[in-house]
This record gives structure tokens, sequence and C-alpha cells, in this order.
């Protein structure tokens, strides 16, 4: 392979690298909304679930909040679901073409010699 294709692979290695964070950054972001959806969902129907039993007061702006966190936490849930799982797939792909490139550089071995070690560099032998 010339320096040129070396070049380029190298830099398209650190271009999908790059991309590899962001993705990986994004799914835990969406990680983090659906928890919080999730929690919303369960508070919401709790509360809803006391007013029905008459174990919380009936108030209509408590309700309408409870609703609200219920339906709003189901969408926020579906909505980073969906972006995560997508995500998930461009993640595995990027993943994948740098292990192909990175496999067809030209890579020296950098595997130390047997019986080279830090501790015979400093001059005591093991």
């Amino acid at each position: 392979m010339d320096d040129d294709q070396s070049d380029d692979s190298h830099d398209e290695v650190v271009r999908l690298e790059g991309l590899i964070e962001d993705l990986a950054a994004r799914i835990e972001s969406c990680r983090k909304l659906i928890l919080v959806s999730r929690i919303a969902v369960a508070g919401g129907s709790l509360v809803l679930a006391g007013m029905l039993f008459g174990t919380i007061r009936f108030d209509p702006a408590v309700m309408a909040a409870a609703v609200a966190a219920s339906l709003g936490g189901i969408a926020v849930w579906g909505s980073n679901s969906s972006t995560a799982q997508q995500a998930a797939k461009k993640l595995a792909s990027a993943e994948s073409d740098r292990s192909v490139l990175i496999e067809e550089m030209d890579l020296g071995d950098v595997t130390p010699r047997r019986g080279f070690s830090a501790r015979s560099k400093a001059g005591t032998t093991t």
C-alpha cells in the first residue's frame, strides 16, 4: 500500500472513531432519557391509580399533570428507543468499517522480543 492510500485509510479510521464516539454518546443520552421517561410514566400512573382508589385527593390540576407525565413519558420513551436502535445499527456498521480498514492497513508488529522487559532494561534481570 502506498503512502497516499495509507494516509487516506488513517484519516478514515480517525473519522470513524470520532463517529463511533458520537454515536456512543447519543446512545448513552437516549438511555438516560428512556430512564427518565419510565420514571415519568410510572409516577403519573401511580398518581392516577391513587386518585382512582381514593388514596390521593382528587385535584384536576394534579390529574392533568399525571396524565401529561404518563403520555409525555410514553412519547419520549418510544422516540428515544427508536433513536437508540438506529444509533446502535450505525455504531455496529462504523465499528465494522473501522475493523476492515485496520485489517487492510500494513501495520508493523510492535510485540516486544522474548526476554525483554522493563526490569531488564533498568539493569535488573528476572
